[in-house]
């Protein structure tokens, strides 16, 4: 890539094709130092404001709420070298495209990794406590006519699966092992290094487990991977998913 730019100046316009919430929070600080192309800001039709910039710009700033990098966008942008995504998956870029023109991909990698983990996290004892539920049923005064609100679950002992564990899921197997929970997961492959028991068949995972917990990329591989059968395996043990 470095051969194809002459200087660092190539680099500072950016152009980015809609505003995000997560490009808001950038736009500040992104503003002192580049020279933003706002696509949403002009009144011409998305593929006329590429062409016009066509030969100008070098860098891409996108987000996984954005519009997507198809190879159409990329057609209209000969002179791209750099497509920066805010996120951690690649979902919304073409990355065939992209190798086939040689145009540079970076994400977030595993910055957002601990925070997601931390939902997830929360997300199952929300769901095993029932916080939520209880809280609008407080809120919804049904105490009064329907009596006190079915006690929730601990975790504590609770046997989670977790179906992909990569950076995000190992994270989250860490967090459950405080709580005292036993671990299992699936994933594409075997990880020897790690002491989780493993599964290669996501309905066997569910059948051995009382809560899942979904960590792996949706991808053609992965799409409708939580199907009826799952949730029958792991719904005849009584956990949640």
């Amino acid at each position: 890539m470095a051969g194809d730019i002459n200087s660092v100046d190539d680099l500072r316009t950016v152009l980015i094709l809609r505003r995000t919430s997560f490009i808001v929070l950038l736009e500040p600080k992104c503003s002192q130092k580049f020279n933003l192309l706002k696509a949403w800001e002009s009144p011409l039709p998305q593929d006329q404001f590429l062409s016009t910039h066509a030969r100008s710009v070098r860098v891409l700033l996108s987000s996984s709420t954005g519009p997507p990098i198809t190879a159409q966008i990329l057609q209209l942008l000969p002179s791209l070298k750099f497509i920066v995504t805010t996120s951690a998956g690649l979902d919304h870029v073409d990355l065939v495209e992209c190798r086939r023109r040689g145009v540079a991909v970076a994400s977030a990698a595993k910055i957002f990794t601990e925070d997601v983990a931390d939902m997830a996290v929360g997300l199952l004892l929300d769901v095993m406590r029932k916080i939520s539920a209880s809280d609008r049923y407080v809120r919804d005064e049904l105490w009064a006519c329907k009596g006190d609100y079915a006690l929730g679950s601990k975790i504590g002992g609770k046997r989670v699966g977790i179906v992909g564990l990569g950076n995000i899921g190992l994270q989250v197997a860490k967090r459950l092992e405080a709580f005292g929970c036993s671990v299992s997961y699936n994933s594409r492959s075997e990880k020897p290094s790690l002491s989780y028991p493993f599964y290669s068949n996501v309905c066997a995972l569910a059948a051995n487990s009382d809560a899942l917990i979904i960590c792996c990329a949706l991808t053609d591989q992965t799409h409708h991977m939580i199907n009826k059968e799952v949730l029958s395996a792991l719904g005849s043990e009584g956990g949640a998913c």
